[in-house]
């Protein structure tokens, strides 16, 4: 079977040959979009493939990129960012699933944050490469996806986003309101998005008020529904509305035991100075399995790493340096090379 990688881009020429010298290692067709570059991403782009194309901006992810997938003719698609990259290790097995590839939809680990030395922090999956003739189209004008159907199948497969800088600008933001204005129908995914856009932007009191609108739309994906109880409880930390924060909290404990959740109560406790409390739910953290139901989000270090760490500094600061050193033996075991478990390595041997 031949693949087809299908890229929509603009201004990428700090990161885009990184990732085509991945591509072109396994892809039989490589399709750049470029949406109004005003760089020499076009030039790189003409180095690893004659099919670049121009696409005029229209405020909408999803109409480029289904663009993009106007071009493709191999047998499946499968969708990149300039910013992602590909180990070898992953390039090999993406070769050998060309040999033998009958699903419909192929589900890849996405990994988007990292720690100190480079592993994954915060892994999920996305729908990644599609049965071109499926007729699979791009839906959400932010943070587009494509619904998964048919056969699917899951992979240990792990693409990895990894930018050089930062995007701090009011992008996305600006796209909902402009939607917003023009009487745009939100589902789900928009609400859910929208309202995770004005948190990280510090309007609390409205991403409260969105996210609770959220949780009125049919169809909701279970991984943003325990986010938003995340990210609610957030908002009210931040407008010192602690009891408020910790309802919500509790509330999506209801639906899944979740380690983030749990650490997140146990911060509220040590915030207010109630010590006991934080170390009864950072302790309970460690007991919490990590789900493995497909889609879901894992944040990795709330597994084990903070709730270690946490558990390392109340402990010596309550005076218990024997549980203390319990808690930093045990973060050392499981992530020696992480810069705060060698602070407190070089802490203690001082």
């Amino acid at each position: 079977m031949k693949i087809s990688v299908c890229m929509i881009v603009k201004n990428e020429s700090p990161v885009l040959a990184r990732c085509l010298d991945c591509v072109k290692q396994f892809a039989d067709e490589i399709i750049i979009v470029d949406t109004g570059s005003k760089d020499n991403t076009k030039d790189i782009a003409k180095l690893y493939t004659d099919k670049v194309y121009d696409f005029k901006w229209c405020d909408d992810f999803s109409v480029a990129r289904n663009y993009s997938f106007k071009f493709a003719t191999s047998d499946y698609i499968m969708w990149l960012d300039a910013d992602d990259i590909i180990e070898y290790s992953e390039i090999e097995k993406l070769n050998q699933l060309k040999l033998n590839m009958n699903a419909d939809v192929y589900m890849l680990k996405y990994a988007t944050n990292f720690d100190n030395i480079g592993n994954p922090t915060f892994v999920f999956e996305r729908e990644r490469i599609l049965k071109r003739g499926c007729g699979f189209q791009w839906e959400g004008f932010v943070h587009e996806a494509i619904p998964p159907r048919g056969k699917i199948e899951h992979l240990d497969i792990c693409i990895q986003h990894r930018k050089i800088k930062a995007d701090y600008t009011k992008r996305n933001l600006n796209l909902y309101r402009k939607a917003l204005k023009r009487n745009v129908t939100f589902n789900a995914r928009d609400q859910y998005y929208y309202a995770r856009e004005l948190f990280y932007w510090g309007y609390y009191k409205r991403s409260i008020k969105e996210f609770k609108k959220f949780f009125t739309k049919p169809n909701i994906f279970l991984p943003n529904k325990i986010d938003a109880f995340l990210i609610i409880s957030k908002c009210y930390e931040n407008l010192n509305r602690f009891e408020d924060a910790k309802k919500w909290l509790i509330q999506g404990l209801d639906f899944m035991p979740n380690a983030e959740i749990i650490c997140e109560l146990a911060n509220i406790y040590e915030r207010n100075k109630n010590y006991l409390n934080a170390i009864y739910f950072y302790e309970s953290a460690l007991n919490v399995e990590k789900p493995n139901l497909q889609g879901i989000f894992i944040r990795e270090e709330y597994y084990y790493l903070i709730p270690l760490l946490q558990l390392t500094k109340l402990y010596y600061n309550l005076g218990n340096y024997e549980k203390a050193k319990k808690y930093h033996l045990k973060a050392c075991e499981l992530y020696k090379n992480n810069e705060k478990v060698q602070y407190n390595m070089q802490f203690f041997k001082d």
